[in-house]
């Protein structure tokens, strides 16, 4: 078998096809600039069953929906990369043009960028297509 036939577990993908994805937004997020050009995002979050459970037991009952607003304020170089994201460029492109702006060495805008995409990811903020 090849190299470029190894199978992978179902439900992931390969490095090659995570750097082509594009990351799109949550259209739920929405985004405010600070003066110094930082930018907050809001997105919401449901409350898992355990700490709904927990706010219960201490008397301060969830919503109806169990769904809270959250916030997320990006440092300078986490609100470059949220520009970037526009469902159009592809992961590789952006980390491209992150390393150029920020004159960077490749290898090291690309972990920046796709351990924030990551987490962009893990929160709901985005998503990948």
């Amino acid at each position: 078998m090849k190299a470029s036939e190894k199978k992978h577990p179902a439900g992931t993908i390969t490095r090659n096809e995570a750097l082509q994805s594009r990351p799109v937004r949550n259209r739920d997020v929405r985004e405010a600039y600070l003066e110094s050009g930082e930018v907050v995002l809001s997105y919401p979050r449901q409350i898992r069953p355990w700490v709904a459970g927990l706010m219960k037991w201490t008397g301060k009952m969830p919503g109806k929906n169990r769904i809270t607003p959250k916030k997320l304020q990006l440092d300078i170089l986490g609100t470059a990369v949220w520009s970037l994201i526009d469902g159009k460029r592809s992961v590789r492109r952006m980390i491209d043009e992150f390393a150029r702006q920020y004159q960077l060495h490749p290898k090291e805008a690309e972990v920046a960028v796709t351990r924030f995409l990551h987490d962009l990811g893990k929160r709901g903020v985005i998503g990948l297509k």
